[in-house]
């Protein structure tokens, strides 16, 4: 199958989690055997030079550098000499995706737009609305996005529930690291929350615990004072950004694990630690769909506080201890990219061009 990604960044010019999601799907849909072409703005050197390959993907460019209006003007030439069968668009900027549409109508092939979040500074409400509406398929991380994706108008009916995928052989594989007995892991940003977890470790600071918080960025400085006022910093380590194999071992040795960020669409670390046997403990919060992740499981607990926070934290204690949990199996890499190309194919066949 002939899949042309249509995404104006890659992570050589914006590393977000949309962005990130869209490539590793192509990446596994080229070692799959697919023919992959990704539509974007130029990332690599020599002006010259109008394509470029890696990890199996071939690279076109609609313009030198990141121009929405430019690119999107553009677009429908591209993606024409692209010859594609299915169009996956990345729905930031949304001009791009119904752009996308329209040149994909008339060369008759279907649209899937991949949404992760709305972006003001790329577009307006009318065109998320546009995005939202025009395409053949519209896939979500989560329920929480979808539900955000049908306020912009586009039919329950054509919005699927894609989750995000981890690596679910490292997880049975990896080795154990069992220096700490909770973790809370994220990017520090502005809806981190991670004062919450210090606090609810601060409430269980006459027990004996050890705990990690995994993930860097602007609020790092800021957690690791409040837990210096907190007196807790000689228990709590700041491991910074961790790759998948430094990570998955730290989980398979801990008991619990904290979510407590304010937005998320998808709570990918969560994930991850549930993988690997965690007692998953989810703040609730109106921005994230953490708490899909954990309803009706076992080893999850919904909390409103950083006190019941502890106490759950103290409770996680009185649950077996589990490295692996393969009821998680079907959110690994290959499974996910399974309802993608389901997906295509479905949409492909509805035009007849099979």
């Amino acid at each position: 199958m002939r899949v042309a990604f249509v995404s104006m960044f890659t992570s050589d010019h914006r590393d977000t989690p949309a962005v990130r999601r869209a490539e590793r799907v192509a990446k596994h849909l080229a070692a799959r055997g697919h023919k992959v072409t990704w539509l974007c703005a130029q990332w690599w050197g020599g002006t010259a030079i109008p394509e470029f390959e890696r990890d199996g993907i071939r690279y076109l460019a609609v313009t030198q550098a990141p121009a929405t209006e430019t690119f999107r003007a553009k677009l429908p030439f591209r993606l024409r000499a692209a010859k594609p069968d299915v169009v996956h668009a990345v729905n930031v900027p949304p001009s791009h995706a119904t752009t996308a549409k329209t040149a994909a109508r008339l060369l008759r092939v279907p649209v899937v737009v991949d949404w992760w979040e709305t972006d003001e500074a790329f577009g307006s409400e009318k065109r998320y609305r546009k995005a939202a509406r025009k395409p053949d398929a519209v896939t979500t991380p989560s329920e929480t996005v979808k539900t955000e994706v049908r306020e912009h108008g586009a039919s329950g009916d054509d919005v699927v529930v894609v989750p995000e995928s981890i690596d679910f052989d490292l997880v049975r594989d990896a080795a154990v690291d069992d220096r700490f007995d909770a973790v809370w892991a994220r990017r520090l940003d502005e809806h981190a929350n991670v004062e919450t977890f210090l606090l609810a470790l601060a409430e269980l600071r006459d027990r004996d615990w050890s705990a990690a918080v995994v993930g860097d960025g602007p609020a790092r400085d800021a957690a690791e004072q409040t837990a210096r006022d907190l007196r807790i910093d000689d228990r709590v380590t700041f491991l910074g950004e961790l790759p998948p194999a430094e990570f998955v071992p730290v989980l398979k040795g801990a008991h619990a694990f904290a979510q407590t960020a304010t937005y998320e669409p998808f709570a990918t670390e969560l994930l991850w630690a549930l993988a690997c046997g965690c007692v998953g403990i989810v703040e609730y919060q109106a921005g994230s769909s953490a708490h899909e992740l954990v309803e009706g499981l076992d080893r999850g607990r919904r909390v409103t506080s950083p006190q019941e926070l502890a106490d759950e934290i103290v409770a996680a204690g009185d649950l077996p201890t589990k490295q692996v949990d393969e009821g998680f199996a079907g959110f690994d890499h290959d499974e996910i990219l399974d309802e993608y190309v389901t997906l295509y194919r479905d949409l492909v066949d509805s035009y007849g061009l099979f």
